[in-house]
């Protein structure tokens, strides 16, 4: 669950700060790129844990009313649901806090999971989700030929031995920096840190730079994708938007060009509405969004 705090600017140390409001809302990022993949049209099902608690039977429900299937989200008798603590200036900027909660705690059947995984075309993973349970998840999806989509936020180390198992890794510029090894700053220091990633293994490598939209990169070679001029009021769940359009459009059999110009589309919407799921747009509110501009090579 979100709690969502207002504030002018971020705080400084031993700085208190009047806030402008405080309000909570479904997030996680497993649960926010579930609504983002459900939206855009893709048939859904998550795997998760929450506690038996308020918050917990919040979160279900409102991954139900986007048809999300919940049959994989364990309820944890002991532990309180995860919380995000997100505090938002008056520039957008986000900064957030996870604490797991009963999401930590998250377990998987490995046999179990590679039967759901036949006949599915991803499996979506990000790092909210314990090592354990992501490992398998790799290499469940490896044992079916069910490809491998990774957000590794927030970052922790990969093995060396997962690179060559992902077929498209979604990193942001401070993520891409901490794997690629070189600052990003820029869509050519994007693209720079995207060939590192690239000569790991991995088959497509998107780069997400907030404004500057994100850099795509496979074995074509990087191209830089623009993203709109528009007023930004809470990035929140941007990313996520972003990554399950990816993600739904690339089921619908689309080029990988055509489906990250599909999820600027979708993060462009998603950073003019404050929140986090409630902020995500449907296919044809991303539609409805004026088409980014041409990439240029990098």
């Amino acid at each position: 669950m979100d709690l969502v705090l207002r504030v002018p600017h971020a705080p400084a140390a031993g700085e208190t700060l009047e806030g402008r409001s405080l309000i909570s809302g479904p997030g996680g990022k497993g649960g926010n790129q579930a609504v983002s993949c459900a939206r855009q049209g893709a048939v859904v099902s998550l795997l998760g844990r929450v506690g038996d608690d308020d918050h917990g039977r919040a979160l279900c429900a409102a991954l139900a009313a986007d048809g999300i299937d919940t049959a994989g989200v364990q309820v944890d008798a002991d532990q309180a649901t995860g919380v995000a603590l997100v505090m938002v200036d008056d520039a957008a900027q986000n900064r957030i806090v996870v604490i797991a909660g009963a999401n930590a705690a998250l377990t998987v059947d490995a046999a179990t999971l590679r039967q759901q995984l036949r006949g599915a075309t991803f499996l979506v993973l990000q790092f909210e989700t314990p090592p354990a349970a992501v490992a398998c998840g790799i290499e469940a999806a490896a044992a079916v030929g069910c490809k491998v989509l990774l957000n590794p936020s927030p970052v922790r180390p990969l093995p060396d031995a997962w690179w060559p198992l992902i077929d498209t890794l979604v990193v942001n510029e401070v993520e891409a920096q901490a794997f690629g090894g070189l600052a990003v700053d820029s869509p050519v220091a994007a693209a720079a840190a995207a060939r590192v990633l690239l000569n790991r293994g991995v088959t497509h490598v998107v780069v997400t730079l907030g404004a500057l939209g994100a850099v795509a990169a496979d074995a074509s070679g990087c191209r830089h994708h623009p993203a709109g001029r528009v007023e930004a009021v809470d990035t929140t769940a941007a990313g996520d938007a972003l990554l399950g359009a990816l993600a739904a459009t690339l089921a619908r059999g689309e080029d990988f060009d055509s489906a990250l110009r599909h999820g600027i589309r979708a993060a462009t919407v998603c950073v003019q509405q404050p929140g986090a799921q409630a902020s995500i747009p449907t296919r044809a509110a991303a539609l409805q969004c004026p088409a980014p501009p041409d990439w240029t090579a990098l």
